[in-house]
């Protein structure tokens, strides 16, 4: 997508620095800054620190930290121990595991001759693969949006919500919530997008800063102010994005999400979850029950960075002295909750068949990987 009229990606390869490059998204939506990873330590730390964030964007990241593992030491030894180093930097998301699992069994058949330029080939194609899996869940999303508008008054928009940051910026590009968005207003349809803050980082924050630079209309909004919108009929459809979902289709999103849902139910309004295929955890069931919980850091709720009004930005302190902070990052959404996933082959429900109907060929590697227990 574009920043100031020229396109982006979240990452790229700078191929006359020979260097991966990304946006530092701590800074956003205040501050543009690009910034090159150069050691192994800075993949973790781009990865802990949310210089970059969003489970597709995270899972490019490590495989192109596993490329620059094997150009330092090619060995079997060297590769387990960067797998290892990278899955621990963030439990939730599980493209970080399905990214770093992808390298290493593409690599571990090849010399050690090999393995440098083959696991840098490898990170670009998966690369460009999020941008073609993103594209396409918008091309499906975008029908949605379509028949919403087909009902509605010449000219009334289509009132769209979603929760924390699932745009271009959380992917390689085009984003999952937002592509179905991006793609309406190309198209020509008007919409509006309710955009939670998302505390305690206030990703919504960086949905709004995309959206503005895209021309679309919005308006950032309380975490609580959802339902009340909902009662009033003023929220068409609900979608976010997932950081993980079960085969039964119960999906891990950024804390919130569970009570946007149960207030989408209770309005009867149409919650749907944007979802590549690489989040799929084939080997998860219940969501509640299985799918470890980040919990991170306290200073996240109990400061908060913003720009000053001289400019500078800054970060300040909320809470009284002494009061202790619980930060988990995430919350699971039961799949009865849901309407629909939107994936890169189409829309199913949130069930065990329905996404076995779209991924038969994953679902039953997942079996037969699993003693057809699945």
């Amino acid at each position: 997508m574009k920043v100031n009229g020229t396109h982006y990606r979240s990452l790229w390869w700078n191929a006359q620095r020979d260097v991966l490059e990304i946006i530092d998204q701590r800074w956003l939506p205040h501050e543009f800054r690009i910034q090159p990873v150069e050691t192994l330590q800075d993949f973790a730390d781009a990865i802990v620190e949310m210089r970059v964030r969003g489970a597709p964007l995270i899972g490019a990241t490590a495989a192109y930290g596993m490329a620059l593992a094997m150009r330092q030491d090619p060995s079997d030894a060297a590769m387990d121990k960067a797998w290892t180093f990278l899955n621990e930097t963030r439990p939730t998301a599980i493209n970080l595991r399905w990214a770093l699992d992808r390298c290493r069994s593409h690599l571990r058949p090849l010399s050690p001759g090999l393995r440098a330029d083959a696991a840098l080939a490898l990170a670009h194609a998966i690369a460009d693969e999020d941008v073609e899996i993103n594209r396409r869940i918008g091309e499906h999303g975008l029908e949605l949006i379509r028949e919403i508008a087909a009902e509605k008054p010449e000219g009334e928009p289509v009132r769209l919500l979603t929760h924390c940051n699932a745009g271009w910026i959380a992917t390689v590009d085009w984003g999952t919530a937002t592509s179905p968005m991006y793609q309406a207003h190309d198209a020509g349809i008007p919409i509006h997008v309710w955009v939670d803050e998302t505390r305690p980082r206030n990703q919504g924050a960086l949905t709004a800063w995309e959206l503005g630079s895209h021309g679309i209309s919005h308006n950032y909004i309380t975490d609580n102010a959802g339902g009340h919108l909902m009662q009033h009929g003023l929220v068409d459809l609900v979608i976010t994005g997932t950081d993980r979902t079960t085969r039964q289709g119960d999906v891990c999103n950024k804390i919130g999400t569970y009570l946007k849902a149960l207030a989408a139910r209770d309005n009867d309004v149409p919650f749907y979850v944007a979802l590549p295929s690489p989040t799929i955890d084939w080997t998860v069931r219940d969501g509640v029950a299985e799918i470890p919980i980040e919990e991170r850091s306290e200073k996240e709720i109990t400061h908060v960075q913003g720009k000053t009004a001289s400019g500078d930005v800054d970060t300040v302190q909320v809470t009284p002295d002494g009061t202790p902070g619980g930060n988990p990052a995430f919350d699971v959404t039961p799949n009865r909750l849901v309407t629909g996933l939107i994936t890169e082959r189409g829309i199913c429900e949130a069930s065990e068949a329905g996404l076995a109907r779209l991924f038969p060929e994953l679902a039953q590697t997942a079996q037969v990987s699993q003693g057809g227990t699945l």
